[in-house]
């Protein structure tokens, strides 16, 4: 009865395994009750239908509620992060492309984003500018003396 018991612990621990790595709530339930039950045959021995029933309602009662609590704190909701052209006035750059009056073909860095810049006079890349205004999609900004 003891290689019952590890047999069924293996299988529920390959479950609960396979679960973490394809989350879906699938495995984790079938897998906690094999590794409760096999570790009740491994500790007690020879389990009786009634006990092993009682055993497997609460595994699965037990699992259920965690991984619901567990999915629902991985992934509660997030708004997502938006920004726009003119919260960007005041904030510092740098300048990726070339900045030339008149166009917008010149390109700014501001933290992970990329952004379309221009100026009244031109700016070589590597130079720290500060935005002024937007225009648009685009930003309007000053080298940073």
């Amino acid at each position: 009865m003891f290689w019952t018991g590890v047999a069924l612990v293996i299988i529920g621990l390959i479950l609960l395994l396979a679960e973490v790595h394809v989350p879906g709530f699938f495995m984790a339930i079938p897998g906690t009750i094999l590794l409760i039950l096999g570790l009740a045959i491994m500790f007690v021995g020879n389990v009786d239908i009634v006990t092993a029933s009682v055993l497997i309602i609460v595994a699965a009662i037990g699992s259920s509620l965690f991984t619901l609590w567990f999915y629902r704190k991985l992934g509660e909701p997030e708004l997502p992060s938006t920004t726009t052209p003119d919260q960007l006035v005041g904030k510092t750059g740098v300048v990726i492309r070339e900045i030339e009056p008149n166009t917008i073909k010149g390109k700014i860095r501001i933290g992970t984003e990329i952004w379309s810049a221009t100026a009244d006079s031109k700016i070589d890349e590597g130079k720290k500018v500060i935005v002024k205004k937007a225009e648009g999609v685009h930003l309007v900004v000053e080298e940073v003396k």
